[in-house]
Formats: C-alpha cells, structure tokens, sequence
C-alpha cells in the first residue's frame, strides 16, 4: 500500500475514533458512564418489582451536623450535581444525590405508576435505610415538583426546601397546553438526539451560550439513547413526561411549613409542552421573572434569591454565583 494512502487510512481511522468517543453509547442504566462520587445502590420493592435507586452519598472532612439532599431534573442526573456536591460538602453538610427510579442509573422499569408521591416515598425510604432522619431537600427543575411533594409528606424531616429553577410554578394544562399521552410522548423521545438536547440546552438552560463544560451531560443522556435500551429509556421518559404534566403542585404552595429558599435563574423560559401549544399562548409561558415572584408570595416561609442573566440551570451556568447564595440562605433558614 502506497505511503500516502496508509496516511490517509490513519487519518480516517482517527477521525472516526475520535466522533466515537465524542459520541458514546451507554446502557439503559447509563452504565459505561462515571460518577464524581462512588455510587451505591438502595434496592427495595415496589408495586410488587424489585427496584434500585443508585446514589451518592458524600461525607465532608468537617461535618456541620446537616445533611443536604439533591434531586436531579428532568434531564439532568445525579452527576450533573457535581459542583453543588462539591460546594456543600467542602461547607461541611453530609450530601446525598440519588437517581431516581426511571432515570440514569436507577431501575428502568416496563410498567411503573409513576407519581410524585411515589418517588418521595422511594426518596424517604432511602434516607431511612442510610440514617437520615432530617434534611434539607433541594430540588433543580423537576426535582423542584418532588422537593414541593416531599415537603408536603414529610414536613417534620424536611429541615428547609431549595428549588432551583423548580418547574410546576404553573399548572400548563390548565392554560391551555395540549395532552400529549404518553404514547406521543414517547413517540418524541424516540427522536432524542444530542443535536436536540444540545440546542435546547442552549436556549433554555445557558441564555444562548455554550461551553465545552455543558457538553458531558449532553452526552450522558444522548448516549443512553445510542444504547441498547433506548427503547425503554424513551418509555420511561415518556411515562415520567406525563406525570410532570399531569400531577401539578402549584396549588399546594400555600400548605408548604417549612423555609423555602427559591433560587431563580430569571432568564428561563421552561414549560413541559410549550412547542406543542398554541402559537399565540407561547410568550406567556414560562416567565421565571414573573413565576418566581408568584411563587414567594405564594409560599408562607419563602425567601427568594433572583440571577438576572441566568437560564435554567443557573448552578451550571455560573456555580460560584450560585452556591455563595445557595451557602448563604442555608445559613440563615
């Protein structure tokens, strides 16, 4: 073989190496992809299948007698905490971080009635079997929903709520958002792509900028949709979609008795269905400038902390910002 062609050859082979490791296949349990932290496993029963909740369970040098929990969002993981984790547990708080059931490491089930009082009470029985008898619970995005529902079933061991970002700040489907279903819902996520993910992101969580840092968890959850399991990844989304959509807590903001520290990212426009909605309803859905006033006045003990230029995920976009406000509404509960 001529000299240039097998140049040529290895070019090509290192090319093609380098788009497979850009773009990685994991499995339906995100195996193949590493956590900051070592990750255990919760196994339990529920609705009669056997179940595990994966999780992080991290212990500072120096304990301060609290424990954070953290629960991930929609399309986010317990590893996208990282830098929280790394935060608090530096500040001297025990962190947990679980995954829960449906989403990245944790049991994907075929069938699983999925409700926001259900995986609070996975959550709580989690904490249960680790010694965790009181706690503050922070929620990011959907995470926000369960934080909200956790607070309701628990108050007496939810030491404090943190929502970042939460959504469920409004009830969509009664301003006129159309029902997907759960099979249209999964039909969508089917055709999840990181293109998709990564432009959504983009406009939604980082105010249209980007960052190699962002990338990872593109791929983390793009990846598992190249795996072997996609189909019961989609399946599991979609059923987790409904939920979201159909189970809202905007109503029992009002019940909350416990602090609240809201942290809002002002710059977010998330609504679960928004691209599905009436053209002329879209403007108005998803004003976190608006929400997140709403949702302090709303709540009895709520203490709201605003980032001006920040999108959905402001504990990405900007972590020193975040956590120095995230330290000190813990601080002053």
């Amino acid at each position: 073989m001529p000299v240039h062609v097998r140049s040529t050859a290895l070019l090509l082979s290192l090319v093609l190496g380098a788009a497979r490791a850009a773009e990685p296949a994991y499995g339906p349990e995100l195996e193949g992809f590493d956590y900051p932290y070592p990750v255990q496993q919760y196994r339990f029963t529920s609705q009669g299948l056997p179940m595990h909740m994966a999780y992080m369970d991290v212990k500072p040098a120096t304990p301060n007698g609290r424990t954070v929990v953290l629960l991930h969002g929609k399309n986010f993981c317990a590893a996208t905490w990282q830098a929280s984790i790394e935060a608090l547990s530096k500040a001297g708080y025990r962190v947990v971080a679980p995954d829960q059931i449906g989403f990245c490491k944790s049991t994907k089930p075929e069938h699983y009635q999925y409700s926001f009082q259900q995986l609070a009470a996975n959550t709580h029985a989690l904490l249960e079997a680790i010694g965790v008898k009181k706690a503050t619970v922070m929620g990011h995005s959907t995470g926000g929903m369960l934080a909200v529902r956790y607070g309701l079933l628990y108050p007496d061991q939810t030491e404090q709520l943190v929502l970042a970002n939460p959504i469920g700040l409004e009830d969509w489907k009664a301003l006129g958002v159309p029902s997907l279903g759960v099979d249209k819902w999964y039909e969508r996520e089917l055709g999840t792509t990181a293109d998709k993910i990564r432009n959504y992101e983009k406009s939604t969580y980082y105010v249209n900028q980007w960052k190699p840092g962002y990338e990872p968890w593109v791929q983390m959850l793009a990846g598992m949709y190249r795996g072997p399991g996609k189909q019961l990844v989609a399946w599991n989304s979609a059923l987790l979609y409904d939920m979201i959509y159909t189970q809202p807590v905007v109503y029992e903001f009002p019940l909350l008795t416990m602090p609240v520290l809201l942290l809002i990212g002002t710059k977010d426009n998330t609504a679960i269905g928004k691209d599905a909605a009436p053209a002329e309803l879209r403007p108005r859905l998803g004003n976190y400038a608006e929400l997140g006033k709403r949702t302090a006045k709303a709540i009895p003990h709520a203490t709201l902390v605003e980032f001006e230029n920040m999108g959905h995920a402001p504990q990405m976009q900007d972590p020193a910002a975040f956590h120095a406000a995230l330290l000190k509404g813990l601080a002053g509960k």
